[in-house]
């Protein structure tokens, strides 16, 4: 038969089985390289050949059975028509050599080519060889079936179980690369909030309370003039009410509802009848927790006990959503903890807070143990430090510049060093 086949018309047909294997091989790649939640995306919103390629990879063992009976079908023709070819040629000591240049063929344009091609641009290979698959799959179903079934029945002997194709669920640290890779899709402020949002399971209560020596509130024991002072200079719109001190908590008080007081002088006895009930939460509560439970009992400030029952401060709703979107009436300029003294030094009160340092300075401080600077420098040397003594934190020279007997005050905090070489021996 193949002497009668003109030679042009074989390497006609030559040609056209190495582009279908082309289009097997890089097609393939293009549908297993696809980004799962992207297709998905784009199905959702009608694209035509994104629907049929997510319905093809719903059963990838089908789909592959497909690409891979049609790759070999049309390798093994091409193998054979090479044989015909080579025989007219040169007879068949020009087969070994017909082999081999085909085995050349195919490796560079049939599958390396095509296959690279498609790892780059896997969208505009896989809609459009979706359209191809879909129709070929139903008309070629029942040896694709047969295939398949004698392929899983040898996984099956080998204890390889078929598992589901859903998408899996991205953790924390994977959805934290997503937003990063977004690159300029997402704006940079976005992108923060949304690190942010995903951090919050790490950040606790603990981070961003109130402490317990810097809470203002209404002493009960005050006279009522103290009172009035502390309401009218009030930055607060719920202050929390106690007797003596703040572990003797009676409530919190909402200024606006004063408004339904109506006697000019504000007594003891008005402010018990206006009081909310307090609301208390164990240290180590995650923010994103916290603010679920928020949500849920509709409260805006919570008191922080630890676990014997002690007020260690105060967390509000505007603590939690500061972490997401930033400070609401401060910016890294006007941090009143820090005082730029040059341009290699800081004078840091050292009751600020580290978390806030880090972001409003852009320092790299440890944030794992202590909370403020004072209980940082304080673990570290074991031991409330003397004026002038220096040490060095993750880099950063620091001097204590204030101190007394029971906390260090103030701080001068440098530059950070680069960490010194390790010397191999």
């Amino acid at each position: 038969m193949g002497d009668d086949v003109p030679l042009a018309a074989l390497f006609g047909l030559l040609a056209t089985l190495l582009v279908l294997s082309a289009f097997f091989s890089g097609s393939e790649t293009a549908l297993m390289s696809l980004n799962r939640y992207q297709l998905r995306h784009k199905a959702r919103e009608g694209h035509r050949g994104a629907m049929l390629a997510e319905s093809l990879l719903q059963r990838p063992d089908r789909l592959i059975g497909l690409i891979l009976l049609g790759n070999n079908l049309v390798n093994f023709s091409a193998a054979s028509l090479v044989a015909i070819i080579a025989l007219k040629l040169g007879g068949e000591p020009a087969v070994a050599l017909g082999t081999l240049l085909l085995t050349l063929v195919v490796l560079i344009f049939s599958e390396a080519a095509p296959k690279t091609l498609a790892a780059l641009h896997p969208e505009k290979l896989a809609f459009p060889a979706s359209f191809v698959y879909y129709p070929l799959l139903k008309i070629t179903y029942p040896i694709v079936w047969l295939t398949n079934a004698a392929s899983n029945g040898v996984l099956f002997l080998v204890g390889v179980r078929q598992g589901g194709t859903e998408l899996q669920a991205l953790t924390r640290e994977e959805l934290r690369t997503l937003v990063y890779e977004a690159g300029s899709r997402i704006s940079n402020r976005y992108r923060e909030m949304l690190i942010s949002i995903l951090d919050l399971e790490k950040v606790t209560v603990d981070d961003v309370m109130v402490p317990h020596n810097e809470i203002v509130g209404i002493d009960l024991d005050d006279g009522d003039e103290e009172v009035q002072r502390i309401i009218s200079q009030s930055e607060h719109t719920r202050l929390p009410v106690y007797r003596d001190n703040i572990d003797n908590i009676i409530g919190i008080l909402h200024l606006r509802k004063l408004a339904n007081i109506a006697t000019q002088t504000i007594d003891h006895d008005a402010l018990m009848r206006v009081l909310d009930e307090p609301y208390f939460v164990p240290e180590g509560t995650s923010l994103s927790n916290q603010l679920v439970q928020f949500q849920r009992r509709r409260q805006r400030i919570a008191f922080v006990v630890d676990e014997y029952g002690d007020i260690q401060g105060i967390v509000t709703l505007e603590d939690i959503l500061e972490e997401i979107v930033g400070e609401f009436t401060t910016g890294p300029g006007d941090d009143e903890d820090v005082i730029r003294e040059s341009a290699n030094a800081w004078l840091v009160d050292a009751s600020a807070n580290i978390r806030e340092l880090n972001r409003s300075q852009n320092w790299q401080l440890p944030t794992d143990g202590p909370k403020t600077i004072n209980g940082l420098i304080v673990e570290r040397l074991e031991t409330i430090p003397a004026p002038r003594t220096c040490l060095k934190i993750s880099g950063y020279p620091i001097e204590i510049v204030e101190s007394d007997d029971t906390r260090i005050r103030t701080v001068r905090i440098g530059l950070r060093l680069p960490e010194p070489a390790a010397i191999e021996g």
